[in-house]
């Protein structure tokens, strides 16, 4: 019974340690850098800054502060891929945290935590690849959201496209709503890039069928979220899961996709569901990349 006594002990402070742990590295925020070839010849340089999940609520005021310094890098364009929100309040959070950011040229996509409040669930459902995902919880202001990133400027890219020039590159940009919960009408987007621009796709969660159209359409360049990175992640294996149907080694940072090789990054992303705030082996990131010409 001592030896039992004792091995409970140890493996009940072990789990207390690991929590702990990832409590800490939640708030651990960290802004990677990335240079990626992919401009048409003869761009100029364009630094993107690639934001998503951050999951703001009100009370988060560390968030909501690195956040804003991370207009101190001056990007040249800012993207979103979705689940800004985390509680009926947090559209005005979102709005302070972004605020120096909104006034740069932007581009959006919205993930389900835009839409629905998040509910407690069962972590190891996530092991599950064929469990049914459903559309549930409290509806959130997701039209407010919108309402302030358009005004601002900013490209609304929920299965719509449009362009924009910056630095003297030409954009043009197509994005889905949250392929997640089946929002996304790749369709109503779908066909050539404009000649002579630089072709970005948009996207919240990276699910292959969407990454195929964007391949399919020779996109220069896709951006998503809602991966988490893994959010739990084992040191030297990497995530666990990506609550979509990608491989786990490709569940954050660059990566191909498909037999084109089409480039495409992944954000760990800034945040966590308020009923999961833990992160481990797996940081709250959000990325500058420097888009340069491919020759």
């Amino acid at each position: 019974m001592g030896f039992l006594a004792n091995s409970l002990l140890s493996f009940g402070a072990a789990g207390l340690g690991t929590t702990a742990y990832g409590l800490v590295e939640a708030q651990a925020f960290t802004t990677r850098h990335l240079e990626l070839k992919v401009l048409p010849p003869g761009s100029s340089d364009l630094r993107v800054l690639h934001l998503s999940d951050l999951h703001l609520t009100p009370a988060q005021t560390r968030k909501i502060n690195w956040i804003k310094s991370l207009a101190k890098l001056e990007p040249d364009f800012v993207v979103g891929t979705g689940d800004f929100l985390a509680h009926q309040l947090a559209v005005p959070a979102v709005v302070e945290a972004m605020d120096e950011l909104m006034n740069i040229p932007g581009a959006f996509v919205l993930g389900s935590n835009d839409y629905f409040a998040p509910q407690v669930k069962n972590p190891f459902m996530y092991f599950d690849k064929n469990r049914k995902v459903q559309a549930a919880g409290d509806p959130l202001p997701t039209s407010d959201l919108v309402e302030q990133l358009t005004d601002a400027g900013w490209l609304d890219l929920n299965n719509k496209q449009g362009s924009i020039s910056i630095n003297g590159v030409k954009i043009h940009a197509r994005g889905t709503d949250d392929p997640h919960i089946r929002k996304d009408d790749y369709a109503s987007v779908a066909g050539a890039f404009d000649n002579n621009s630089f072709a970005l796709g948009v996207t919240h969660a990276p699910y292959k069928r969407v990454l195929q159209s964007f391949a399919t359409d020779s996109a220069d360049l896709v951006l998503a979220g809602h991966t988490h990175g893994g959010q739990v992640c084992l040191p030297f294996y990497g995530a666990l899961v990506t609550n979509c149907d990608l491989p786990q080694n490709q569940a954050k940072g660059y990566s191909e996709f498909g037999e084109s090789k089409m480039p495409m990054h992944v954000s760990a992303g800034v945040g966590t569901s308020p009923y999961a705030p833990i992160r481990i082996a797996c940081r709250p990131e959000a990325t500058l990349l420097t888009l340069t010409a491919n020759r």
